[in-house]
């Protein structure tokens, strides 16, 4: 989920504060008690505000700690969030995907990330505010660096980058959800080394 874009607001604040001291705590509560037991009117006590406050901003408590994940992205003084481009591909994709793997194993975001999939996977509304909001714009970053690899003659020129970008993103996030394999810095190069190896132009 690693990105540095800055999110539109989902409704007008009225109190800047209160909106970050609601999403810092949902944050916090969601490591502590797990998204089970995670609660508006807990994030209210924690957040020293009304429940009414929350529900009056947000729809349900996964739009909450999704806010939550986009305010932790908020970065005035990051400039640029386009992805690295050396003019080396292969190393650019192994130090994204690398920076990846650790904000995955990071254990004050496993719990809230874990909490946040499963609730995008059975709320459409989530799921349409996650892809309008985070993962449509970060895909189309990770586009723009293939567009400048396929530029440079590194990747074939008819590549569907939509498929690309799943092969070479797409095997961490499966892994980290399934717990199927451990997620090293090894595995990382290992993937962009086998989707590079099938994405190069034939010679």
């Amino acid at each position: 989920m690693t990105t540095q874009r800055k999110p539109s607001s989902p409704a007008p604040r009225r109190n800047e504060a209160s909106r970050r001291a609601i999403l810092s705590a949902a944050f916090a509560l969601v490591q502590e008690v797990g998204y089970a037991k995670l609660s508006i009117e807990g994030i209210a006590a924690r957040a020293g505000v009304g429940k009414q406050t929350i529900y009056r901003w947000w729809p349900s408590k996964g739009a909450v700690l999704f806010d939550a994940f986009l305010m932790l992205s908020e970065q005035p003084d990051s400039g640029d969030s386009a992805l690295p481009d050396t003019g080396d591909l292969e190393a650019d994709l192994k130090a994204v995907l690398r920076a990846t793997v650790e904000e995955l194993n990071d254990p004050r975001y496993d719990e809230p990330m874990r909490a946040l999939n499963t609730e995008i996977t059975h709320d459409p509304a989530l799921a349409a505010l996650y892809a309008e909001r985070l993962d449509g714009p970060m895909r189309e970053l990770k586009k723009d660096r293939l567009r400048s690899a396929q530029r440079a003659g590194q990747l074939a020129g008819d590549l569907d980058l939509d498929v690309a970008v799943d092969l070479i993103w797409g095997p961490l996030l499966n892994r980290w959800l399934q717990r199927t394999g451990a997620l090293t810095p090894g595995y990382a190069d290992s993937v962009v080394e086998t989707a590079l190896n099938g994405l190069r132009p034939r010679r």
